[in-house]
């Protein structure tokens, strides 16, 4: 078999959710089938680490795809030519992205529809560009892969496209997170936190992750409890909002707000296992990984109510509506309070974290893939 992959967001030291995706499912089909050809599609220059094995040949398509006129041109005219040229079987696309002009059976992900229900936190050119061709690609895919059964009713219903073309391959988490050792812990809160325990967010600091109503219930929980928990912000900027920026100034606490920045995995893992509370506040989420690195990490998770983030977290997280500023506020008093809470919390996370996985993630998507292609056959 022949696989065509679109790896376009295999970027080093710019891996972002697709990018993390494609690595962890790539690198595990490639090793795992070695009898089995791989034709990696990159739009710039590449770095060898992402040739996963001697069945990997690597192809720079150019432009570099990052506008929608750019997207156009590399999916339907740059990457139509290279599928007619090179014959494979199927062409796999992590992104959700499709070529509309190749006959090339194609298999997208597709993470989720938030811009179809949140369309004004888009910038404007990505929002028309995304509503106006995910519903072609919806209708051109030969088959779609998607990371929860909340994403995959999403689709059927926005995209009226039949049940059985949708297959849920849930999201997996690195291995190296973990419960820290007492002495890790207390080096994580001095290296992250001057000693103090902290709330711990990890996200981009855009409106759907709901980061203005954290800063803001923040807030009123150091206002109206004793505590002194930090919180620790992790992640970039995806681009800026000023209703973010705005909360922060306006806190009488921020002084008790830390912003990392992006962490390289490694420290990560430290600052998440070091933590206190995962606080994840998203009013919109296809998956929310973080909540599966906070189980394996056997930190207590404090989730918004919202879309996939209940049938991640189970019965291994606390509750609370995201709009309701003030139900975040008791539940962060509730959860900072409440050490057998934490606790049971720990103990249900770090059972239901391991059934999560990307081993199970790659085995899922390979499974789909080799069924379209026995289909054409």
């Amino acid at each position: 078999m022949r696989i065509a992959v679109n790896t376009r967001f295999l970027l080093k030291q710019k891996m972002e959710g697709f990018g993390w995706f494609t690595y962890e499912v790539c690198q595990r089909m490639v090793k795992a089938h070695p009898e089995h050809e791989f034709l990696f599609y990159f739009d710039r220059p590449y770095d060898e680490r992402f040739v996963f094995g001697s069945n990997v040949t690597p192809y720079i398509i150019y432009p570099p795809a990052r506008h929608p006129i750019l997207y156009r041109i590399w999916f339907d005219a740059s990457v139509r030519t290279a599928l007619a040229k090179h014959h494979p079987d199927v062409f796999f696309s992590p992104d959700g992205f499709l070529s509309l002009t190749t006959r090339t059976p194609q298999v997208p992900v597709i993470h989720d529809l938030n811009f179809e229900h949140h369309p004004e936190q888009l910038r404007a050119r990505d929002r028309y560009y995304f509503r106006k061709f995910f519903p072609k690609f919806a209708r051109k895919a030969e088959h779609i892969i998607t990371v929860s059964d909340y994403s995959k009713q999403d689709i059927v219903d926005t995209y009226g496209v039949k049940q059985d073309k949708v297959t849920v391959c849930y999201n997996g988490a690195s291995e190296s997170f973990r419960p820290l050792t007492d002495i890790e812990k207390v080096a994580a809160k001095k290296r992250f936190f001057d000693g103090r325990s902290y709330f711990i967010f990890v996200g981009a600091l855009h409106p759907r992750k709901n980061v203005e109503g954290l800063f803001r219930s923040y807030d009123a929980f150091r206002e109206s409890t004793d505590s002194d928990t930090g919180l620790l912000i992790v992640g970039e900027k995806l681009w800026s909002h000023d209703g973010v920026e705005q909360a922060y100034e306006a806190m009488r606490f921020k002084d008790s707000v830390r912003f990392s920045g992006h962490l390289p995995s490694e420290d990560l893992v430290q600052a998440v296992g070091g933590a206190r509370v995962l606080v994840f506040p998203s009013f919109f989420e296809g998956f929310g990984i973080p909540l599966v690195e906070a189980m394996r990490a056997g930190v207590p998770i404090l989730s918004s109510n919202r879309t996939s983030l209940p049938e991640v977290g189970g019965d291994a997280a606390l509750y609370f509506d995201p709009e309701d500023l003030s139900a975040m506020t008791d539940a962060m008093k509730q959860i900072d309070a409440d050490e057998a809470l934490r606790s049971k919390l720990q103990e249900i996370g770090l059972t239901r974290g391991r059934t999560f996985s990307w081993d199970r993630t790659a085995e899922g998507v390979w499974n789909v893939l080799e069924e379209v292609v026995a289909r054409q056959s």
